[in-house]
């Protein structure tokens, strides 16, 4: 099983979840386990690095004896890896909770006991609440000690009740973590990769902060070891994650520190690995050595996620973004200068506390000034804990509700329309797995749109030109053109 997953266009913040039920860590085909193997079902919500995490966690617990298995009635183990950017992200932890609690007991009484965990950022919000509302849940953990996990494992076991480590640890997981399995990213033409973790920008809205914790970035050496081994596997196309990924600043092998562009530019020269692509960026930290790699690197796709939130200087300045409407478009036009053809996805709030007409209006101008390829569009929603939860002048949901409406509907024909601009040109398609039809073939446009054509399977993990023929809602259609042999 893959995890091809690529963003939809606009969405309202519920919706934002890119793992399901059925995304099962570590890529591999879920099946009947052999010999004594446990069974490990991994349900993941959330961000594309929580799709990462939810890989990893089944590595570290690999050696255990731990495999992948479709069902959770099937599972010796249960991990539901949780977000907390969904709004009433814990009571919908709870009600799933509620779900497992009546799997487990089914599989206790027929003598198959079972695990259950929350991982991620609810259970590091969350963590003691967690037990208290659910004493039924073995083990919660945080983002940075799923190293851990098979300690945690141990210590439940030997102990009989709920183990829970919250804790921001002072080394580095990845440090300690083995390498990814080949079943992770065999097979699969795209894959996701973390190279840096937590945020040290506590925008006013945002828990990731307090969550993931501050900034921190793995070593060189590190991702490239590990984007070796993708590409070796069959990986052609990577994205970078990190929460501020462009803050990127890890120790290289000749003992500096390298940024995202240097990083960039090493990963480029790997065998096999055509495309790059990184999220999630902050406009404080988009330097001109990265505005440079944009130009210079071929590997790096043209599709920036650039997220501006606000157009108002007096919501940035609310939201503690550090940059004004002006800056950001500034950036955009450096951006645009660099890489002609670049694509621009953006992330936006309506009615962070103190939005008045005036400010939704600036936002709008910014958005019509700019122009997305794509976006993620959200109404403010209270998380405990961060400064604007406790703002005054918190605005209505009605309010809310016809701001998201507008912002969504201009978004909307942005994106119908850079997906128009593209209609009737030749470009190149990297071919990621089948379409819906038989003999229909699906791959990636630089800029991140689906790309459906006929073809055989042997375009899979292949790039190839495509002439663009017609836009649909979420996707476009293409003819392979022939490649001429040189003369």
């Amino acid at each position: 099983m893959t995890t091809d997953l690529l963003p939809p266009l606009t969405q309202n913040a519920d919706a934002r979840t890119y793992g399901s039920e059925s995304s099962q860590a570590g890529g591999a085909e879920a099946g009947p386990l052999a010999g004594s193997a446990r069974g490990l079902h991994m349900i993941t919500w959330g961000c594309q690095m929580n799709v990462y995490d939810s890989a990893r966690m089944t590595d570290v617990l690999r050696p255990l004896g731990y495999a992948p298995v479709e069902s959770a009635s099937d599972a010796d183990m249960i991990i539901l890896n949780t977000c907390h950017i969904r709004d009433r992200a814990a009571e919908k932890v709870f009600s799933e909770l509620g779900r497992l609690r009546l799997i487990k007991e089914e599989r206790k009484a027929d003598g198959r006991p079972t695990v259950l965990a929350v991982a991620g950022c609810v259970a590091q919000a969350e963590g003691e609440q967690i037990l208290k509302r659910a004493p039924y849940v073995d083990i919660v953990l945080g983002p940075q000690t799923y190293h851990r996990l098979p300690e945690m494992v141990a210590r439940a076991a030997r102990a009989g009740g709920s183990v829970i480590d919250t804790d921001f640890p002072a080394e580095q997981k990845f440090d300690f973590l083995p390498e990814a399995a080949a079943p992770q990213t065999q097979g699969n033409v795209t894959a996701f990769l973390t190279v840096q973790e937590g945020c040290d920008k506590f925008c006013s809205f945002c828990v990731v902060p307090y969550t993931r914790g501050a900034e921190a970035s793995r070593a060189v050496a590190s991702v490239l070891a590990e984007a070796r081994r993708m590409a070796e596997s069959g990986v052609r196309e990577i994205t970078l994650l990190g929460q501020n990924v462009n803050a990127y600043h890890g120790e290289g092998p000749d003992g500096r520190i390298w940024g995202l562009a240097r990083l960039a530019e090493a990963l480029s020269s790997i065998p096999g690995l055509a495309r790059i692509r990184y999220t999630t960026s902050h406009p404080r930290d988009m330097g001109d050595d990265l505005i440079a790699a944009h130009r210079d690197l071929p590997a790096l796709m043209p599709f920036l996620h650039l997220p501006v939130q606000s157009g108002s200087d007096t919501i940035l300045k609310a939201m503690n973004r550090g940059h004004t409407a002006d800056e950001y478009r500034r950036l955009v036009e450096k951006l645009r200068e660099a890489r002609p053809d670049i694509a621009l996805s953006s992330d936006f709030i309506v009615g962070h506390p103190g939005e008045t007409d005036e400010d939704f209006e600036a936002t709008m101008a910014l958005i019509r000034d700019v122009g997305f390829a794509l976006a993620y569009s959200f109404k403010y929603s209270i998380r405990p804990g961060t400064p604007a939860a406790g703002a005054p002048r918190q605005v209505a949901e009605t309010v809310k509700d016809e701001r998201l409406q507008a912002l969504q509907a201009l978004l909307r024909e942005q994106q119908d329309a850079f997906n128009a601009s593209v209609v009737g040109l030749t470009a190149p398609v990297l071919f990621t797995g089948r379409g819906r039809k038989p003999g229909q073939m699906v791959g990636r446009s630089p800029w991140l749109q689906p790309v459906h054509v006929d073809g055989p399977d042997t375009l899979i993990g292949v790039e190839r030109p495509v002439r663009l023929d017609a836009r649909f809602s979420n996707s476009l259609a293409g003819t392979l053109v022939k490649e001429c042999a040189p003369t």
